[in-house]
Formats: C-alpha cells, sequence, structure tokens
C-alpha cells in the first residue's frame, strides 16, 4: 500500500467538513499531527495478523441482565388498593386535558 501524504488539499476538505477555519500556523500544526496518525497506521499494516480472527470485544459476550419473570402476577385488586382513588376497577386520575 502506498504511503498517505496529507496535502494542502486533504487540508481544506477536512477544515470544510469539520468547519474550522485554521489559521497557517495551526494549518500545518494540524496537518503534521495527522500525518503522524496515518504514518502509525501505516506501521501497524507491517503486522503479521494472519489466523488472527478479528473481534469486536476484548471479552467474551454474554447477556447480564435477569430474565424477565412475572413475580407479582395479575392481581388487579391488589394494585387497584394502593391507588389513592379509584372506580370501577382502574385507576383514578385529575383530568390533565380541557
Amino acid at each position: 500500500m502506498a504511503k498517505q501524504i496529507i496535502d494542502d488539499t486533504v487540508m481544506e476538505n477536512v477544515e470544510i467538513l469539520a468547519k474550522l477555519a485554521l489559521k497557517p500556523q495551526e494549518r500545518e500544526a494540524a496537518r503534521e499531527k495527522m500525518q503522524e496518525i496515518l504514518d502509525y497506521v501505516d506501521k501497524l499494516n507491517e503486522l503479521d495478523t494472519e489466523g488472527i480472527r478479528p473481534l469486536s470485544h476484548t471479552f467474551p459476550m454474554e447477556n447480564v441482565f435477569r430474565e424477565d419473570i412475572v413475580t407479582n402476577g395479575n392481581d388487579r385488586e391488589a394494585m387497584i388498593k394502593n391507588a389513592p382513588r379509584s372506580k370501577d376497577g382502574q385507576y383514578q386520575v385529575p383530568k390533565t386535558v380541557q
């Protein structure tokens, strides 16, 4: 793979996409930093990854949530007893829409 070089055109596109207005000194400093990043990525490409499986997590994935099991059943009368007011087996609340 050919070495990628960040030139003025790339920097102009980055500034537009990132909505930046860099001064010439800031542009040069940013270009150097981005070039360092690309050089490091090129260095990583030299690693032999043959036979290494790709992975998205370093640890095995497992469900940490409990099963959704109903424990209190559907005892309507007991639930209605907790309401401040009820009418015809339903919760009675103040009117909110005029």
